[in-house]
């Protein structure tokens, strides 16, 4: 498994979730390939951590099925499943939609703050055409809702099923992020609004803009 050499090490005092974003986002942004083996002790010397927090973290990425492993023999980057896909994007859409039925009018000042920054963010990492960057925004941007209801339920699914999505979601970001930039604006305006059935509607049309075909993955706007 080659290691990436200009990429700094995790700070040893962030928490196991630090771990966890960058092999996801390693294995989303394809720097380990679908089929690649993952070694415990090189990723750890990668990351600078020590091997705990990594075999921790390729349990999360197992369970979310984005590696598949071997047990005692080995830890391999999990090939694209369409159906895979699509199920943890109906899934992952369920639970925003019903974070934004719960917190629509209810979201403070600083929230929306929060939500208008990331997608600013977003629109200005589309422009330098920085996708992983986007992604992050992004993500930043859906999590307001979630965060301000505190289900804690809804905050596990989204763990285990959102990593799937964002390997689709690159392939929608790479193509033309603009539309997303256009919902999150709408989106916004309606949380804020307390237009509870046009957000959920609006909620559930964006997640499911994101069509996975059989052959190959690709987002339809």
């Amino acid at each position: 498994m080659p290691i990436p050499q200009q990429t700094p090490g995790v700070d040893r005092s962030l928490l196991r979730d630090d771990v966890f974003r960058r092999l996801r986002d390693a294995i989303v942004d394809c720097t380990f390939r679908p089929g690649e083996q993952l070694k415990d002790g090189d990723l750890a010397e990668w990351l600078g951590v020590s091997r705990t927090p990594v075999r921790e973290a390729l349990l999360r990425l197992g369970a979310s099925g984005l590696v598949v492993a071997k047990p005692g023999r080995s830890t391999t980057v999990s090939a694209i499943d369409p159906k895979a896909v699509r199920d943890a994007r109906d899934v992952v859409a369920a639970m925003h939609v019903l974070a934004v039925r719960d917190t629509a009018g209810k979201l403070s000042d600083g929230e929306v703050d929060r939500m208008r920054d990331a997608n600013r963010r977003f629109a200005e990492a589309l422009g330098a055409g920085d996708i992983g960057a986007a992604m992050d925004a992004d993500e930043e941007f859906h999590l307001v809702p979630v965060t301000a209801l505190g289900n804690d339920a809804i905050a596990s699914v989204l763990d285990q099923y959102g990593p799937v999505v964002r390997r689709a979601e690159r392939v929608r970001f790479a193509a033309d992020g603009q539309a997303s930039l256009q919902r999150h604006e709408q989106l916004i305006a309606l949380l804020i609004a307390g237009d509870v059935e046009g957000a959920s509607d609006l909620t559930f049309e964006t997640w499911h803009s994101l069509t996975v075909d059989d052959d190959p993955l690709h987002e339809q706007s």
